[in-house]
């Protein structure tokens, strides 16, 4: 304690002594991440035993806690608002479900992990320096805190309780006190952890989590209040000394000045919650919140000794009334707009995704606005300020900046079954008055190897809408992909080449779904035996089929994974209209002798429905139930093989889609399937799945080779998996064994690492 501190408590005590007056407390709350969540609970208790809280000071998480409560959030409702699933969703950087924007995003390939590039820029400058989105709080701050702010004219003296809080200055090494400015970005740059969370410029400083200097301000709350009594709430970890063999520690060290935990002023007391957990870790909210609670009761008859007054409870209350008012987001509403850190055609794009027309909009209209223009993969980062020109009519202050113009993905799957590959993907991604995005990528392995190249063009407004120019080529050789694994059988020679150049349109339905309409030509090619009884010297028949088709999708997806989901839902709806010409040559094992080009199939109308649920019960037990139908008017084509190939499968495990399974296709078809999940550890679930493939009549081969339909349900397949899947950052880590009803070997053993997706295929 300085000299100065010193003397100002004693003369405070001294005062005391002669005076009678009430007197002052002040709260002073620790930096210490997820931690930081007890400083609720001690709150709670505080009120809950009528003692007073005159002024608030907090650092890093402390800072977010103490700004609610100054703004007049009691704490029963900062406990609601941390409670709820959402917040955990955006700690992690993850939009709330009925925040998200699915529109824009990509669609699903092996990528392991994305690295975004600008090649102007040196490789320094291409690190990524955040972990999380800090988008989605940045949102919860501004429509939270923003009209307190201005109603007290950011001067934080004259918030529920006077209000300070802290943030780290790292060019010039010192702590910022925010006093007054906008109260949701005083906030926010007090609780920019480094490399955590994206750091904040104001008044032309970058800003830091205030914790790294001063990580229990009590010297701040001394200096600006002068209280008589001050409560510190301290859950921050102290630095445990560098270690030469772990990083996070030296840069613990290297960043954080060293803390005096102890009140500036000796009249005080400090309440220690529980805090063994994770920095990030806000899974355990309830319990943390609890602790604080619990720690506070025990230090109550020894805050009473020293205080001489209790809380009215019912001024605060009705004190508190009057704020709650002044936080209505609801009576926020937008007339202008300004677009910083963009050029003219950028802001352009940005404006027209948010102000509609040139109409006001309220809080409420901007939230979905702003998290669906925030998810656009072409925006590194959007800041929201919502700045007062009158008391009820605001200007929408948006500071950002473009994300990086490549996207480089790499992937891979890694199997037992001579089905492992290497993926890559570039996309180059352009944004003015219209976004543009090219897009190309690249599979190469034994059982698949094909590229998809496409264009993009996204039109802002109300309605957003894109138009996509795509070309995809595939090969797919199922017989060198089989044969290593199941020297028992011949397995099927088939290999398939398809060429599709496509059109397609699309625009969002809500939030999460989206519905397009396409158009394409596809030159597809197939090379196959009539019979498993086939040498080296044998040539195998061809089968091209070159059509056109239309085609309309309606797609809704809340899943959480793209392979191995646990919660979420998937509705896809396809309808597509379809005609070609078959050409066929035989080999010479063909029982067909006769050969053909371009023999007219009568055209065919195709309807597909999946749907994919998950529903969650008692703790670490999840259900799914899938369900998957088709209907057409298909008919036969040349002979059995190319009638089968064309036909719609049913693969819904990861390893049956690198199969050919001719039982498990049908021109029309019920299918469906229950799952177990249990996840005994955190990211490591076990998954039973089963599954019934009812055709409503099958496809059947004659002894002259060609194809014919049983009567109408008369087989029905069963599939089935065991699988222990652990989540890893670059995807799924898996062992498996899986059932098919087929006549020999109907158990298989599957591993993998990775994603089992590939190019859609054309006829899919």
């Amino acid at each position: 304690m300085n000299f100065l501190n010193k003397i100002l408590c004693l003369l405070v005590l001294f005062s005391l002594s002669f005076v009678g007056r009430a007197q002052l407390t002040g709260i002073v709350l620790s930096g210490g991440g997820a931690s930081g969540l007890s400083h609720i609970g001690v709150l709670k208790a505080l009120e809950d035993n009528n003692i007073p809280i005159d002024y608030i000071c907090g650092t890093s998480f402390g800072g977010l806690i103490a700004g609610f409560y100054a703004a007049g959030y009691s704490p029963a409702e900062i406990e609601v608002m941390v409670l709820h699933p959402d917040f955990l969703l955006i700690t992690r950087g993850d939009y709330p479900l009925k925040n998200k924007f699915t529109f824009w995003k990509k669609n699903d390939d092996a990528s392991w992990f994305t690295l975004k590039y600008n090649f102007s820029n040196n490789y320094l400058q291409n690190i990524p320096t955040n972990v999380i989105n800090s988008m989605p709080i940045d949102y919860l701050l501004m429509e939270n805190l923003s009209g307190v702010s201005n109603r007290v004219r950011s001067n934080f003296d004259s918030l529920f309780v006077p209000f300070r809080c802290l943030a780290s200055d790292i060019q010039n090494k010192k702590t910022v006190v925010f006093k007054k400015g906008d109260l949701a970005s005083a906030v926010r740059a007090g609780m920019s952890y480094p490399f955590y969370l994206r750091p904040l410029i104001i008044d032309k400083k970058l800003l830091f989590d205030g914790g790294l200097y001063n990580n229990f301000p009590s010297d701040v709350l001394l200096k600006d209040f002068n209280p008589d009594y001050i409560i510190g709430s301290n859950v921050a970890e102290r630095n445990p000394p560098p270690d030469d063999d772990n990083i996070y520690l030296q840069l613990r060290n290297l960043l954080m000045s060293t803390t005096n935990f102890t009140p500036e002023c000796s009249n005080g007391v400090i309440i220690e919650p529980w805090q063994d957990v994770g920095t990030f870790n806000f899974e355990q909210a309830a319990r943390i919140i609890d602790s604080g609670y619990a720690a506070t009761l025990r230090q109550i008859p020894e805050i009473r000794k020293s205080l001489n007054r209790e809380a009215d409870s019912a001024a605060l209350h009705q004190k508190r009334k009057t704020f709650l008012a002044y936080r209505d987001p609801e009576k926020i509403l937008f007339n202008k707009i300004e677009v910083k850190g963009f050029n003219t055609k950028q802001a352009e794009y940005i404006e027209k995704s948010i102000v509609y027309v040139g109409e006001p909009f309220s809080m409420q209209q901007l939230r979905k606005r702003y998290f669906r223009i925030s998810s656009n993969d072409k925006i590194k980062n959007l800041y929201p300020l919502a700045i007062a020109d009158t008391l009820d009519k605001f200007t929408l202050q948006l500071d950002g900046k473009k994300e990086k113009p490549f996207y480089i993905d790499v992937g891979a799957i890694i199997s037992n079954r001579p089905i492992s590959e290497g993926f890559l993907s570039m996309q180059y991604n352009y944004l003015g008055r219209i976004g543009f995005s090219a897009y190309i990528n690249g599979y190469v392995g034994k059982l698949y190897s094909g590229s998809l190249s496409k264009l993009r063009f996204d039109f802002p407004g109300k309605v957003p809408f894109y138009i996509e120019p795509s070309f995809t080529w595939s090969r797919w050789d199922y017989f060198n992909s089989s044969v290593v694994f199941y020297d028992l059988e011949t397995p099927p020679y088939l290999i398939q080449e398809d060429r599709f150049a496509e059109l397609k349109a699309g625009l969002p339905l809500g939030n999460l779904a989206e519905t397009n309409v396409a158009a394409g030509f596809t030159e597809w090619k197939n090379e196959y035996y009539g019979s498993d009884q086939f040498t080296k010297l044998d040539t195998a028949d061809i089968t091209f089929f070159d059509y056109w088709y239309l085609q309309g999708n309606y797609r809704l997806s809340t899943l959480n994974r793209k392979m191995y989901p646990t919660e979420g839902n998937l509705i896809n709806l396809r309808a597509r209209y379809l005609q070609g010409r078959e050409s066929y040559y035989p080999g010479n094992t063909s029982l067909d002798t006769v050969s053909f080009m371009n023999q007219i199939r009568n055209p065919w109308f195709q309807l597909k429905l999946t749907l994919d649920n998950y529903v969650k019960t008692i703790k670490r037990l999840k259900f799914g139930l899938f369900g998957e139908a088709v209907y057409s008017t298909q008919g036969f084509f040349s002979n059995y093989q190319s009638t089968i190939l064309s036909a719609p499968a049913f693969n819904p495990t990861p390893e049956s889609q690198t199969f050919f399974m001719d039982r498990y296709r049908a021109h029309n078809y019920l299918a469906a399937g229950a799952k177990i999940i249990t996840t005994p550890l955190k990211n490591l679930d076990f998954r039973l799945e089963a599954y019934v493939f009812q055709p409503i009549r099958s496809i059947l081969k004659t002894s002259d080779g060609k194809a014919e339909y049983s009567e109408p349900f008369f087989y029905r397949y069963f599939s089935g998996l065991a699988a222990l899947v652990y989540s890893s950052p670059i995807g799924p880590i898996s062992f498996s064994m899986n059932y098919y009803e087929q006549p020999e070997n109907p158990f298989t053993f599957f591993f993998h690492i990775g994603y089992i997706i590939f190019n859609r295929k054309s006829i899919d």
